[in-house]
């Protein structure tokens, strides 16, 4: 029988990733809380929480892992055309809750969410330290679209998008990478795969090659001295 660890609620530690479980792929620990500490502490490790409310909290460090390096965007002729026509409006962090709570909502190819009330604490606490940012993607005054994540150093760890029109999640994504790559940004991580994220781009590099990425790029500095919401988001050429 396969045991699980359970974190202790006196520290922020962690099993080694390399430990992960190969079935179901990925699943390293349970337990823990959601404080903007221990959410800290896994994602230096590249360990996230993935778990359906109500159940008990388990941390995940997959492998391989999805990753997208922001100089390899893919950029459709269709979702190119859409950026140049400029339809959308993008900003970023001006309604971070809006965006995760969008985020949460139900779908109609799915059931239920995995973002929890208290996902939506933990994250909106991180927002608050300039840790974690969203963008937004407007309709004239609409909220049509959007994504949130953190970031740390030079990588950002997307979480979740959402859209309520067509391509409204793509544009944001495309926008916040092209920002990414001009702040030197060196990756933008994904988590697991979707066919969604790899008509974006999107790869699959070992856990060891991800783990590597974190010590090297987590405590280089980043863009979170800069107020996000101040940012023009210039038009698409």
């Amino acid at each position: 029988m396969i045991s699980i660890p359970w974190l202790s609620p006196d520290n922020y530690d962690f099993p080694d990733p390399a430990n992960a479980l190969g079935d179901p792929e990925g699943l390293l620990a349970v337990g823990g809380d959601l404080s903007p500490e221990r959410i800290l502490a896994a994602y230096h490790r590249g360990i996230f929480p993935w778990f359906n409310p109500g159940d008990p909290i388990l941390w995940w460090s997959p492998s391989p892992r999805t990753v997208v390096f922001p100089d390899q965007l893919h950029i459709s002729k269709s979702l190119r055309k859409t950026l140049r026509k400029g339809i959308y409006r993008v900003t970023f962090d001006n309604c971070f809750r809006n965006v995760i709570s969008a985020c949460a909502a139900p779908r109609t190819y799915a059931d239920g969410t995995w973002i929890s009330d208290e996902i939506i604490a933990g994250y909106c606490a991180l927002h608050e330290r300039g840790i974690a940012h969203s963008v937004e993607v407007w309709r004239g005054d609409e909220l049509v679209g959007g994504l949130y994540g953190m970031a740390l150093g030079r990588i950002f760890f997307g979480e979740s998008m959402f859209s309520r029109a067509d391509n409204a999640s793509k544009v944001g994504f495309a926008h916040l990478v092209r920002q990414l790559r001009e702040w030197d940004f060196e990756l933008i991580d994904c988590q697991v795969a979707n066919d969604h994220l790899f008509s974006l781009g999107a790869v699959e590099i070992p856990r060891e090659e991800f783990q590597r990425m974190l010590i090297n790029f987590t405590d280089k500095p980043g863009a979170n001295s800069l107020v996000w919401s101040d940012l023009i988001i210039a038009a698409w050429e």
